[in-house]
């Protein structure tokens, strides 16, 4: 079975502040490529986009804007992007009602549940807890 991707893995992946995570985070992706196992919803492409080329605690950006964009190109190559529809947006409604998830947190859940994708790796929701059909691992514990 193919699981889900979380936005802070593709972070983790680019940022050099905490090795650990990093290695990680590489070595999940790495593993899942080689597999086939992984997929990441449009969503997280969009936020790692945003997340790495916005300055962090004052300093530098993770990436570049073209280095950002260059990696967001080589993901949707490398591994399927999975794309919202109607469907998709109610159950993220309903996640975000029921389990008080954040509203991005909701959406993420959403792929995962609406394509029947497990586990979801993050580390943004409760380690190995399940929601409707859908179990957590947080990679980094």
């Amino acid at each position: 079975m193919a699981g889900l991707l979380g936005t802070n893995l593709l972070v983790y992946r680019v940022d050099p502040r905490d090795p650990v995570k990093q290695e990680r985070a590489a070595r999940l992706m790495r593993e899942g490529l080689v597999a086939g196992t992984l997929r990441i919803p449009h969503q997280a492409i969009l936020e790692f986009v945003a997340a790495t080329t916005r300055p962090v605690a004052g300093g530098s950006p993770l990436l570049t804007p073209e280095e950002a964009r260059r990696e967001a190109e080589e993901l949707a190559i490398q591994f399927p992007v999975l794309f919202p529809d109607s469907a998709l947006l109610r159950l993220a409604l309903r996640g975000w009602a029921t389990y008080r998830f954040s509203w991005f947190d909701a959406h993420l859940w959403a792929y995962a549940e609406h394509f029947g994708l497990n586990p979801l790796y993050s580390e943004d929701f409760e380690n190995g807890r399940l929601y409707g059909s859908v179990r957590v691992v947080n990679p980094f514990r």
